[in-house]
């Protein structure tokens, strides 16, 4: 949802909308991702690739007409009144970085999943840091950012300014289309896991279908609806997007967090290491965050408890069970 936000955004900076215009463009983006995803993973990926590639060009040209030099790198340290207001950023700046790991619920579709996942996961990481510390740094220069109004239209501003206005219609089709790659992995990756673990028996088999072209489109269906859901209650109630983005950080740094742990217990030697080292990370994240994550927390010790009274449930059947059949 915070994502649809910022991809509708984009047209905002373009033309003077109200918020039922926004949650149409919304609406039409999840529609765009259902007839995407009607056409099977292969389809979903060119498209991803050839944003990725225009975005890469978008980022070289700003790199080079805004004169960026390495001086422009050498910020000055924070002072120590400044660490509070930081903290409540990287809470917010970790948006850029979540979701990458989205794509290994899409594991069946690589050739060699050993050898390209690693590389696809690294790769996506350095090149969303390089392209991001590069943005960050333009807007800088230039003095791109301020109130809410001035921080959500930095890059139409300051493409305007590099290229001309017209350039603000070039940020704002290929803004809009990094923000859709962005929802579509998203939601093709989740409905693929959701179909993995329908068809593991871990949800109603009615969600492990498959289209001919191997979609998994009841899946598909389930995670849309919820986004529709979601995106009418964020208008309804007038969510601001910062404070999404946090609640959306908090759900992906806890799953981060258990994931670490359980990597610091099974892994050994460097492995072991590096993932200690990403709990007091994730940790730190979680700090920053604040209140923001106790929804995350709370959702994951109901389902905590759930499980393991459906468990005691099924053990206490099979108790009841063994005398009948003996």
């Amino acid at each position: 949802p915070a994502a649809l936000m910022i991809a509708a955004g984009f047209w905002h900076a373009l033309f003077e909308m109200g918020e039922w215009t926004l949650w149409a463009i919304q609406l039409l983006t999840l529609l765009g991702v259902f007839l995407l995803g009607l056409r099977g993973a292969r389809s979903s990926g060119n498209l991803q690739l050839l944003i990725a590639l225009a975005i890469l060009g978008l980022t070289l040209l700003i790199w080079f007409k805004g004169e960026v030099s390495w001086r422009d790198a050498a910020r000055p340290l924070p002072s120590a009144d400044e660490w509070p207001p930081m903290a409540t950023a990287l809470a917010v700046m970790f948006w850029c970085f979540v979701g990458l790991e989205a794509f290994a619920h899409m594991g069946e579709e690589f050739k060699r999943p050993e050898r390209d996942y690693p590389i696809a996961l690294l790769g996506g990481v350095l090149l969303a840091g390089l392209i991001y510390w590069i943005h960050s740094l333009v807007v800088l220069k230039y003095g791109l950012y301020g109130d809410e109004a001035k921080n959500a239209t930095a890059i139409p501003s300051l493409l305007a300014l590099l290229f001309g206005p017209t350039a603000k219609w070039l940020v704002a089709v290929l803004g809009y289309l990094s923000c859709f790659a962005s929802i579509n992995i998203y939601i093709q990756g989740f409905a693929r896991l959701i179909w993995s673990m329908a068809r593991e028996g871990k949800l109603p088999a009615s969600l492990a279908v498959l289209t001919a072209r191997g979609a998994p489109l009841r899946a598909l269906g389930l995670v849309l609806a919820i986004c529709l859901l979601c995106i009418t209650l964020i208008i309804w109630l007038r969510l601001p997007l910062d404070e999404l983005i946090r609640y959306a950080n908090g759900n992906f740094v806890l799953v981060y967090l258990l994931c670490m742990a359980a990597g610091w217990r099974l892994l050994g030697g460097v492995g072991k290491g590096l993932a200690g080292v990403s709990v007091l990370l994730c940790a730190l994240v979680l700090v920053a965050l604040a209140t923001q994550v106790l929804y995350a927390v709370v959702l994951s010790l109901g389902y905590g408890g759930f499980s393991l009274w459906r468990r005691h449930l099924r053990r206490s059947r099979q108790q009841d069970a063994l005398p009948l059949a003996k």
